[in-house]
């Protein structure tokens, strides 16, 4: 299961049509000629500081760190010392490779002695000062910041990085004044407000840092960068960004941009009304035209239980675009809650026919069989689905369901929820992991508790998702008190996902067995205006 921030950036880059990241470069038959034909100049004289360095080079250009640390730490046993540009370069080469490794002391130390060579190399120096300031040395990164600054009085990098040194030393004022100074240096470009942005928020100046977010997007609606701070911002000051979006949209109220911004980080955050709210804005005042919107809506009523307008949207966009293997895995979802199993069945071999490969497909593809019985095609389908997707732990659960729940595996299924507790690191999880249910069907309850007492505590729970996970777990665990008392946390929070509450029987993964207790129903009226 994708976490919901992919999903989300993944949605509002393909929206305002934002290129994805290039991928590592692997090694080509081309390349791998080359590296040939270097072998043999080096075989031929084992002393080639040059080769050694063009090869380093390519090492690293294609990530393989190890290969082009050898080579380089060759280039400089052999280069004499007089070859001051090949030493630089070797020294620069290394110290990028030891960044890149982690090791920020040693990368440290060759920038020191790249600098002793040529003092006032630009690139250098920047990269210094900031190794320096990574390290915590910011008395010694200022000074770097103020090189670069006197080499060029309209250095961004000069100033954003004295502004963040400015912070550090609890100077707030004047790093004001340098963040402020950068953007009025270059108040054309887009990413100058990113990088305010980022020194207002080591200020803890949130509004002023979404404010500036906006004016990057403004400035570039393709800025990468601000959309996925926007993005994450929204997990940490929610109340900000939905404030900061507002305020744009007051400004620009035609600028479908922002409505659409902030109807997907609504969603995110599981206000679906809002969220609806926005995205019906966006098709009635003709701002913004693309099928997209309607799946998006679809999802929304989906989530909020209205399966008739959902079948109603999904199926206007699958009929809007040739492009829409991922509709038909939102129109299976609207099927399965609408009780037409067949259909839903038929709608995820859709999108398998047009992209075979889609494990979210696959997974809607054996929830169906489930419905319709068919245990061991489910089984087989949801298999399927974690070859094509190892890393998302909810189709081992679902997995581990199937083989335990209907085909009576119940050791087959141990392996699957073993599988979700050993796919992350412990320290390192979110509540998504879903190491708690796992724990708790492998006989490991008192560990599952604690798991999820875990995730509570360190979870700010903003929109209510983890309270959601934890009313899940002491409902299958059989603490009905608990469960409760965390599902009317999850409701105050706002997390507004009826489906979720009242239909979702998947995986052992849900509230079922809470459904029938009189508590239950008067929560669901008591919070019923987020719904």
């Amino acid at each position: 299961m994708k976490t919901i921030k992919k999903v989300i950036i993944a949605l509002l880059l393909s929206a305002l049509s934002i290129g994805a990241t290039a991928q590592n470069p692997q090694l080509n038959p081309v390349t791998q000629a080359m590296m040939n034909a270097y072998q043999k100049l080096i075989d031929e004289n084992p002393q080639d500081y040059e080769t050694y360095l063009k090869r380093a080079n390519e090492y690293y250009r294609y990530n393989q760190y190890l290969r082009a640390l050898n080579d380089v730490d060759e280039a400089l046993k052999h280069a004499p010392e007089n070859e001051k540009d090949i030493r630089f370069q070797a020294l620069c080469l290394r110290a990028n490779i030891y960044e890149n490794t982690g090791k920020r002391s040693e990368a440290l130390n060759d920038l020191n002695a790249a600098l002793r060579l040529y003092p006032d190399n630009y690139v250098t120096l920047y990269q210094r000062a900031n190794v320096e300031y990574e390290l915590g040395q910011y008395g010694d990164a200022k000074l770097d910041y103020q090189r670069l600054y006197r080499l060029n009085a309209r250095s961004l990098e000069g100033l954003f990085g004295m502004a963040r040194c400015a912070v550090k030393e609890n100077n707030l004022g004047l790093a004001n004044e340098y963040a402020d100074q950068a953007v009025a240096t270059a108040p054309s470009q887009s990413d100058v407000y990113t990088r305010r942005a980022s020194v207002r928020r080591m200020m803890g100046n949130n509004t002023g840092a979404v404010d500036d977010l906006i004016l990057a997007l403004s400035t570039d609606n393709t800025n990468n960068k601000a959309l996925r701070e926007l993005v994450n911002m929204s997990d940490e000051d929610y109340t900000a960004v939905m404030t900061g979006l507002s305020n744009a949209i007051r400004q620009a109220p035609r600028v479908g941009m922002f409505y659409y911004i902030r109807a997907v980080i609504a969603m995110n955050h599981y206000r679906y009304l809002a969220a609806i709210n926005d995205f019906k804005t966006i098709v009635d005042e003709n701002l913004y035209d693309h099928p997209g919107l309607y799946r998006s809506m679809a999802e929304c009523y989906y989530a909020l239980g209205n399966y008739a307008q959902a079948s109603a949207d999904i199926e206007y966009a699958i009929g809007s675009t040739a492009d829409n293997a991922s509709y038909y895995v939102t129109l299976a979802k609207v099927r399965r809650a609408q009780w037409r199993a067949d259909e839903a069945l038929e709608a995820a071999e859709k999108s398998l026919s047009k992209s075979p490969d889609n494990a979210e497909a696959l997974a809607q593809k054996a929830l169906a069989l489930v419905d319709l019985k068919r245990y061991q095609e489910a089984s087989d389908a949801i298999g399927e689905a974690i070859l094509n997707d190892a890393e998302t732990p909810y189709y081992y659960m679902i997995r581990g369901w199937i083989l335990n729940n209907y085909l009576n595996k119940p050791e087959n299924a141990s392996t699957f929820y073993e599988r979700v507790i050993n796919l992350v690191d412990p320290d390192d999880e979110s509540i998504k992991s879903l190491r708690g249910f796992a724990l708790l069907f492998t006989g490991k309850q008192a560990e599952a508790t604690e798991w999820i007492e875990k995730q509570l505590e360190e979870n700010n729970d903003h929109d209510g998702l983890a309270n959601y996970y934890a009313a899940c777990l002491y409902a299958q665990a059989g603490m009905p008190d608990k469960a409760l008392d965390c599902m009317e946390r999850s409701l105050a929070n706002g997390y507004a996902n009826a489906h979720d509450w009242n239909r979702n029987d998947d995986a052992r993964i849900n509230v079922g067995p809470l459904r029938d207790l009189p508590r239950f129903a008067s929560l669901l009226e008591k919070y019923k205006s987020i719904f």
